[in-house]
């Protein structure tokens, strides 16, 4: 990583606020996944 350009910095930001909200997105979409399995089961 030897691109220190601010475009550069700007865009590695960018991806990594990106792959923050879907990983979020994917935990939550998980979790509504094993809650909805729960209540089928009882």
């Amino acid at each position: 990583m030897g691109d220190k350009s601010p475009k550069a910095k700007d865009k590695a930001k960018k991806q990594d606020t990106a792959g923050k909200s879907q990983k979020k997105a994917a935990a939550s979409a998980k979790q509504k996944v094993s809650s909805t399995v729960e209540k089928k089961g009882k």
